[in-house]
């Protein structure tokens, strides 16, 4: 349960965090405009509910352990979440506030920030959809994989439309704010494939022992790798 109640929280996170950065930002300031990315939130009152989120991220990251694999990547990914909160984007500063310093932890803000969702599409396309090899994978299980997989391949696809961006006019790129819609789909594709691990859509029945693992954990400690006498297993 503790698990799961771990992946419902990254995945509601993840989710939440664009539609509540730039609502809450709206209802403060009364201006309705889409800011340059989701990083820029840290330029204004929203800060502390960015910061707190990428945090929040990070530590529920750390903290999750399934098996030995999945611990290492997501305790990675955890310390990524945070470093992308402390080390804040160059994009979005008041104007001829940036000094050398300043670009430097940018520059480790954006690298965090392109490591993290790397490690995430890692996890949607492999690491979520493993089942043993001799379960039968049961039809909600299959729904579940192909979701997982498109979510990654929105991930990898939205982080490469968001780099090719750079290439645009600086006109184009203030009026349509395209790194912000790939960042925020990127963000919503990792929130659902948590959601979906966490079992919060298309779980089997409670009751039924589901052979891919989406119901019960392993019998012995997961961090050994060990699969349970019945065959669950990491994946569902």
């Amino acid at each position: 349960m503790t698990i799961r109640r771990l992946r419902l929280g990254i995945g509601t996170v993840g989710i939440a965090l664009p539609v509540v950065l730039t609502v809450g930002n709206a209802l403060l300031t009364g201006d309705l405009r889409l800011l340059d990315s989701i990083s820029s939130f840290y330029y204004t009152d929203m800060r502390d509910v960015f910061v707190g989120a990428m945090c929040a991220i990070g530590v529920f990251l750390i903290c999750y352990r399934y098996r030995r694999l999945d611990d290492v990547l997501s305790t990675i990914a955890g310390v990524l979440a945070i470093a992308v909160a402390v080390f804040p984007a160059a994009t979005g500063s008041p104007p001829g506030a940036l000094t050398p310093t300043d670009v430097t932890i940018g520059r480790v803000h954006q690298v965090a920030a392109a490591a993290l969702f790397l490690l995430l599409a890692a996890f949607c396309i492999f690491l979520f959809p493993r089942t043993a090899s001799t379960a039968p994978a049961t039809g909600r299980t299959r729904v579940r994989n192909g979701i997982y997989h498109a979510c990654g391949i929105v991930i990898i696809g939205a982080i490469t439309l968001a780099v090719a961006s750079n290439a645009l006019p600086d006109s184009t790129r203030d009026t349509l704010k395209p790194l912000f819609w790939c960042e925020a789909v990127a963000v919503f594709a990792f929130g659902v494939a948590w959601l979906v691990k966490g079992e919060a859509m298309f779980s089997d029945s409670q009751g039924a022992d589901d052979p891919a693992g989406s119901a019960p954990l392993p019998a012995e400690e997961p961090t050994g790798g060990a699969a349970s006498p019945t065959g669950a297993t990491a994946g569902s």
